[in-house]
């Protein structure tokens, strides 16, 4: 955010230098690049980036099923868009909820064996992705530097987060 030429802000902004501003634009303009990109990759299996990251989350839980406060947790999306996203995907047939036995108020999404199906086929795809749009453009250095970078950066906005919602 560099200084605009005429601020109406009563609070005085810390402005980004050109090095800040340099950094920022590439990596906001990278991100949203790959993701597009990793989405686009996924039209040939009619699931979206979105859709592949729960049914990866539920492929990995103990029998393909989670606590739906949790997998909104998990798969960084807030609890009204994996609402939304489970009624496509139940629609699909890749999902299904069930109530918690135990708290009526909380249920569970379980990956149907026609999810297990979609994500077990457009995984391969999905890694080539990944590795062609990502990975291969890093050396072994720069992958451990964004891994080191990105879990910093990753673990404060989680702790701002939890901070934010006491």
């Amino acid at each position: 955010m560099a200084k605009p030429v005429q601020s109406n802000s009563k609070t005085k902004a810390n402005w980004l230098n050109p090095r800040e501003m340099k950094a920022w634009r590439n990596y906001i303009i990278s991100a949203r690049r790959l993701l597009d990109a990793l989405d686009n990759d996924l039209d040939g299996h009619d699931l979206s980036m979105p859709d592949y990251e729960v049914l990866a989350q539920l492929s990995e839980a103990p029998n393909r099923r989670m606590r739906m406060s949790d997998l909104a947790q998990t798969a960084l999306i807030s609890k009204s868009r994996l609402s939304h996203r489970m009624k496509v995907m139940e629609k699909a047939g890749w999902v299904r909820r069930e109530t918690c036995p135990i708290d009526k108020r909380g249920s569970f999404a379980i990956m149907t064996e026609k999810g297990w199906r979609a994500i077990v086929k457009a995984a391969p795809d999905h890694v080539e992705s990944v590795r062609k749009r990502f990975i291969d453009n890093l050396s072994t250095k720069d992958q451990e530097e964004i891994a080191r970078i990105f879990n910093r950066i990753g673990l404060e906005l989680r702790d701002q987060y939890q901070r934010e919602e006491k």
